[in-house]
């Protein structure tokens, strides 16, 4: 049962293991995003890097909500989410709430002095309020904190300060207020119980160690695996900072937060403006890198007005967030998009045109480069999930001509 009790006695007992299980993790330097497409959030091996839209080691299922606590409670209410569809919150008397994700995993929040049902079931992780002291390892659910103006509950970092593309993250770094302890893969379990850690955030990365969960749970610090990365609507991803609302005991300004970039996604202008958009960037054999049709991006260029250009595609693997392509057939489809879009989040990008022609000369042959119409993305755009709205306005108004106030996207001179 994973009822991770996180008291005095508890961390008296796992400094005792600790000395058993530090090392033993698996090694290497690579950082933990959001574990799938990215999320806004990227994940894999480096924070700005994508990683499969779906992986063997996470099964997503339909049927996933499960409010039978086991202990004859019945929840009061339903939290409404309007476009999140891999996560439902309900609430119980008293300040309690459940949390069923699409993995099947499951979540209690128990308010501050509240005592754990009697009976509750096995499969249930229990997470004590008021949560703080968070080793955070899923690099996109950030923002959702300091959106909450709760970035002080985070205590540990599991992406080191340079991977950080948010300056509030590397600023409390430099700072001491929040230190580095450790890839998802390998975190530094002495440094956890030393900060006094009392939850794990973690991205679907950790499914590909799962006796690094099992060492955190033994150590007492619950693990929350996220999955925002999964949803398919851009906005989906942003709704859950309803889900960190309730874990800091901010569900009023998780939603406010949530209306403002819906507000955004209002204020884009209809039609469609029926201009196509190639959005890649180049990877270090020279390919080009375009995602998969269907994807968050994809449906945020069509949102913002837009065609993208690649919809045609059928080369994905299964369960991949982007295809890879040789640039000639790149740019049979490319040359004639109205809109270039480098994904500046994900290589070192680019600062003027002629650099992006000096990647590869055929670019130069392209209808966007030869009109002006080349813009190149924050590198920030991954790790900020929740500013999916503004992220499509600002697309919306690079099509509509409007290009003054962007803030995730820079015209290429």
């Amino acid at each position: 049962m994973r009822r991770n009790a996180c008291g005095p006695l508890a961390l008296v007992a796992a400094a005792l293991l600790c000395l058993a299980l530090v090392g033993c993790g698996s090694s290497g330097d690579g950082t933990a995003g959001s574990g799938t497409t990215g999320g806004i959030g990227a994940a894999a091996e480096n924070s700005s890097v994508a990683a499969p839209a779906q992986s063997s080691y996470t099964t997503l299922v339909e049927d996933f909500s499960n409010t039978d606590l086991g202990c004859g409670w019945e929840p009061v209410r339903r939290l409404d989410l309007q476009y999140a569809r891999r996560l439902t919150i309900d609430e119980y008397a008293d300040g309690y709430y459940l949390a069923c994700l699409a993995d099947g995993n499951r979540y209690l929040v128990v308010p501050e002095g509240g005592e754990v049902p009697e009976g509750l079931q096995d499969d249930i992780t229990v997470i004590r309020q008021p949560v703080g002291d968070v080793y955070l390892a899923a690099s996109d659910s950030l923002c959702l904190f300091q959106a909450l103006d709760a970035l002080d509950r985070i205590t540990v970092s599991g992406i080191e300060r340079d991977d950080w593309q948010i300056e509030a993250a590397r600023d409390a770094m430099d700072a001491g207020r929040i230190a580095y302890g450790g890839k998802y893969r390998s975190p530094d379990y002495e440094l956890l119980l030393d900060r006094g850690v009392r939850l794990a955030v973690e991205s679907t990365m950790i499914n590909h160690v799962p006796e690094v969960r099992e060492k955190l749970e033994e150590l007492g610090i619950p693990v929350l695996v996220e999955l925002s990365s999964y949803e398919d609507e851009p906005l989906g991803r942003a709704e859950w900072i309803r889900l960190y609302g309730v874990l800091c005991g901010r569900d009023n300004l998780a939603r406010e937060r949530f209306q403002e970039q819906v507000d955004q996604v209002a204020g884009i202008q209809k039609p469609a403006t029926g201009k196509s958009v190639a959005y890649f960037y180049l990877n270090a054999n020279g390919a080009a890198v375009v995602r998969r049709p269907g994807d968050y991006v994809t449906r945020m260029i069509e949102q913002a007005g837009g065609t993208y250009a690649f919809n045609d595609l059928e080369m994905a693997a299964p369960g991949s967030s982007s295809v890879t392509l040789e640039m000639e057939r790149f740019y049979a489809t490319a040359k004639d998009a109205d809109v270039i879009i480098y994904n500046a989040s994900i290589d070192d990008g680019v600062d003027s045109l002629d650099e992006l022609v000096a990647k590869n000369a055929l670019l130069a042959d392209c209808k966007a480069v030869q009109m002006g119409e080349v813009w190149v993305t924050d590198k920030s755009m991954y790790q900020q999930m929740l500013d999916a709205g503004t992220m499509m306005a600002n697309i919306n108004r690079v099509l509509c001509g409007k290009t003054e106030g962007l803030a995730y996207l820079r015209r290429l001179t």
